[in-house]
């Protein structure tokens, strides 16, 4: 019953969160807190992505190597796009309208154009691709390369690589998020259990912070300048971002606690877990302000 990737719309009030083993896509009314319903025929489902503006909600699909594209206003998928290894993490290109997945099994990073769900191309990485996020102050896609330990940069209206940034002290880069008003990049690394604080402005690692084993996916409140970062290992490691630099806060253990998500509006927590008492769970936290 294992949860993967979360994605927030603060305009319809909703979480959407991949249920994996289920290959469901779970729509979750967060001012109701109750389902609101499921996407179904999703095998192996993990990334997913909302994009409030074109009403549409993107999800991973692994089982089928493609990428469904949900309506976000009826919940049923009105296309299914590219043919991809191993989609995984996704990210949108608001001035350009094109959406990114990238492919863990190596196949290159997928582009979509959001309005006509057409494939735009593929750009090649030259490995297998974890994370993938929207730099809003470069305009850049960054996609963590994680058998070169890189992140690589793409510029959307080309659809060209444009820089290649090796991480010291990376070790399989896989989970990514992006402090845009402090150009902040925060990688987290399967390989050695760590996490790395990276300026935008000069690609330059700045901090090298130990997490729980094996991290995931992170969530960052841009209010409140607090990072989750959640681990494998059901560990859930809380800093605080303040001046560049990252203070940890405090560590969180629950059972398979490995994807988080926060609501930048009520800062509160998401934890879907797998498996409480012989049943999934989302658990829902309030975050202290620092």
């Amino acid at each position: 019953m294992r949860f993967d990737y979360q994605s927030i719309d603060t305009t319809a009030n909703r979480l959407y969160i991949s249920h994996m083993n289920a290959g469901e896509l779970v729509v979750f009314d967060l001012k109701g807190r109750k389902v609101e319903g499921t996407v179904s025929d999703l095998p192996r489902i993990t990334g997913v992505w909302s994009v409030p503006a074109l009403r549409k909600v993107y999800a991973s699909v692994p089982g089928r190597h493609h990428v469904a594209v949900i309506d976000a206003r009826t919940l049923r998928v009105e296309a299914r796009v590219g043919q991809i290894g191993f989609p995984d993490g996704i990210a949108y290109a608001p001035d350009v309208k094109k959406v990114y997945v990238s492919d863990e099994s190596g196949g290159g990073e997928l582009v979509i154009d959001g309005p006509t769900n057409h494939v735009v191309t593929t750009v090649p990485l030259g490995g297998e691709a974890g994370n993938t996020v929207y730099d809003p102050g470069s305009g850049q896609i960054l996609v963590a390369v994680q058998t070169r330990n890189e992140v690589v940069a793409i510029d959307p209206r080309t659809d060209r690589i444009i820089a290649r940034h090796r991480l010291t002290g990376a070790s399989h880069p896989h989970g990514m998020a992006v402090d845009a008003s402090g150009r902040l990049l925060f990688v987290a690394n399967e390989g050695n259990a760590t996490l790395l604080l990276v300026d935008l402005k000069t690609m330059r690692i700045t901090g090298h912070l130990s997490v729980g084993e094996d991290p995931d996916v992170l969530a960052f409140d841009p209010e409140w300048h607090q990072l989750y970062v959640a681990a494998e290992s059901g560990e859930v490691t809380v800093f605080a971002e303040r001046n560049g630099s990252l203070a940890p806060e405090g560590r969180i253990t629950m059972p398979h606690a490995h994807t988080v998500s926060v609501d930048p509006r009520t800062h509160l927590v998401y934890f879907p877990l797998q498996d409480v008492e012989g049943r999934p769970l989302l658990r829902i936290m309030a975050a202290s302000r620092p």
